[in-house]
Parts: C-alpha cells; structure tokens; sequence
C-alpha cells in the first residue's frame, strides 16, 4: 500500500485521547483508523439513507408483490 505524507494541526485534547485509546501505537496507524471509521460511518450512513425510502410504507401494508414482513416471515 503506497503512503501519503501529512503535516496538519489537530485538536490537541482531541489528538491526546485517541492516543490514549491505543497507548504505544504510532500515530500514523491511530490516524489510518481513524480515517478508516470515518469512511465506513460515511458509507453506513449512505446506505441507510437510500434504504429510508421503506421507511414511508408500513412493513405489513400490502402491494403488487405481497407485503414485506410476510416475505421476511418466509426468510426466516
């Protein structure tokens, strides 16, 4: 994996609890994490928000094709 050199200042109080989360990692695995959760929370969030979209019908209100805890019901 190729690496990108960063120089930037951060939130000092921030910077010292992550630190304290992993004590004796480099900083540059606490920052690979970090950016790691950040992008996985980002993508958690993109997908919920296109699943929302169910969220307007109730589970059991019926259409064309059944309704979809009776489908659930048959998954499980």
């Amino acid at each position: 994996m190729s690496r990108s050199r960063i120089s930037t200042n951060v939130d000092e109080t921030l910077l010292a609890q992550a630190r304290s989360k992993r004590p004796g990692t480099p900083d540059s695995i606490v920052f690979d994490e970090a950016l790691k959760a950040l992008v996985t929370s980002r993508r958690a969030a993109e997908l919920d928000s296109r699943y929302s979209a169910y969220d307007k019908f109730p589970i059991d209100e019926p259409d064309a094709w059944g309704d979809l805890k009776t489908f659930g019901d048959l998954l499980r």
